[in-house]
């Protein structure tokens, strides 16, 4: 049994935690733009962390449920239903067979993750289920879902939670999801990339101290903001050297470019500064139009804030483990 699509939404993908360790073949991670909600999601219905989920940017599409399922919904809130009534996030639902699913228009964050358990039933491709798009690679036939699409869900949930309930029946507990979403006009922290010191005092004041605006040329591969142009010391050539996941490169036009989970292997632009791991999620959720503000860290405080936010991450995962044996009870 399956999950339908009746409408696909303006982006709906599979994505996972990503297509690691072929870099230097070319080939991109992919994987979800904001990996903490795609965690959370997939811990919340008992799958391993990195299982594929959906990813559904801005507009969300409507799903039938062809069989009954455990799911979660974490990330941006573009305003969930079941049959027309209003679903919570960050916390398990059951759904009941032919339930209908739907997603409408973005109230906060960009993205929303949607992860059911036992994961879908599509094959691994370079051991990763995530789609990337531009390349036609992975996730359900390397597109995004269309209408008319059915997806496998690999397991059937146990007869113990097959409740009696109308359209869905959820938990009184939840995640806080403020604790992973960004607030209005987020402070990206970063460190110096390997160029910092080619751009002017006065742009490096700048890049730290005025706000930008994501531009509306902004998808999966990469952020485009404008603010104050940022200016050079001198005009140099450089030769193409990796990027990675928040790589933030400056063109000639001076108008930074964020590199987000589908970007390139290489990069031939100057590097002002590299967006540190724990604030990855919180660009993923910024709608283009709106602003962001860049604060530097040094590389000790950058590695604080990671361990920081996998601790909680950790505690996290144990205290719903926990909840979710008692539901099973």
């Amino acid at each position: 049994m399956s999950v339908s699509v009746i409408k696909p939404g303006l982006l709906t993908s599979i994505q996972d935690l990503g297509r690691k360790g072929y870099q230097q073949h070319g080939v991109i991670v992919s994987g979800a733009m904001d990996p903490f909600s795609l965690r959370i999601a997939n811990i919340l219905v008992g799958n391993k962390e990195g299982e594929g989920a959906l990813e559904i940017t801005l507009m969300g599409p409507t799903l039938k449920v062809e069989k009954d399922c455990l799911i979660a919904i974490t990330g941006g809130d573009l305003t969930p239903t079941v049959n027309g009534r209003v679903v919570p996030m960050w916390r398990p639902i059951f759904l009941k067979k032919d339930a209908i699913l739907a997603f409408g228009g973005c109230r906060s964050g960009c993205r929303t993750y949607l992860s059911v358990a036992g994961g879908f039933n599509i094959p691994s491709v370079m051991n990763s289920k995530s789609t990337y798009l531009k390349g036609g690679l992975g996730g359900y036939k390397g597109r995004a879902l269309q209408a008319g699409d059915e997806i496998e869900i690999n397991e059937e949930l146990p007869s113990e939670e097959k409740r009696a309930f109308n359209d869905f029946s959820t938990v009184k507990w939840f995640v806080n999801g403020k604790d992973f979403m960004p607030e209005s006009k987020p402070v990206i922290r970063f460190i110096q990339g390997s160029q910092y010191e080619f751009f002017t005092d006065s742009s490096k004041d700048d890049f730290e101290n005025e706000s930008y605006k994501v531009s509306n040329q902004s998808d999966r591969m990469g952020y485009r903001v404008s603010g104050p142009s940022m200016e050079f010391k001198e005009k140099r050539d450089l030769l193409s050297e990796a990027v990675t996941n928040g790589s933030i490169q400056v063109p000639p036009d001076g108008n930074p470019i964020i590199l987000l989970a589908d970007s390139q292997t290489t990069g031939g632009y100057p590097k002002i500064a590299q967006v540190i791991t724990a604030d990855i999620p919180f660009i993923a959720q910024v709608k283009p139009g709106e602003s962001i503000q860049f604060s530097r860290v040094t590389l000790r405080e950058a590695e604080q804030l990671y361990l920081q936010k996998e601790q909680m991450l950790k505690d996290l995962k144990t205290s719903i483990s926990l909840a979710l044996k008692e539901i099973h009870q």
